[in-house]
């Protein structure tokens, strides 16, 4: 099971590993829009574990930039072990 740990409250959400965080990110207050990684209504921050989710995605990339480790989407993240601490 891997942990999604959410900065602003401190709660944290088990997942099954390779697991889509939208659902749970959406539940804790993360804005969405669009959902398809176009708007960037759900940019998270990673403050810890980037290594634990899932290589970003063309359009993260087209939005965020390539190499942006700090910043993701949250419609398009799926975690994949471990724990990762978000902001937003």
């Amino acid at each position: 099971m891997a942990k999604l740990i959410f900065d602003h409250s401190g709660e944290e959400t088990e997942l099954p590993d390779d697991s889509p965080i939208a659902e749970v990110c959406e539940e804790a207050g993360v804005p969405f829009a669009c959902t398809e990684g176009i708007c960037g209504t759900c940019v998270i921050g990673v403050e810890e574990g980037a290594e634990n989710l899932s290589d970003p995605t063309p359009e993260e990339e087209d939005f965020l930039g390539q190499g942006v480790k700090d910043e993701r989407l949250a419609c398009q993240c799926r975690i994949k072990k471990g724990c990762v601490r978000i902001s937003f």
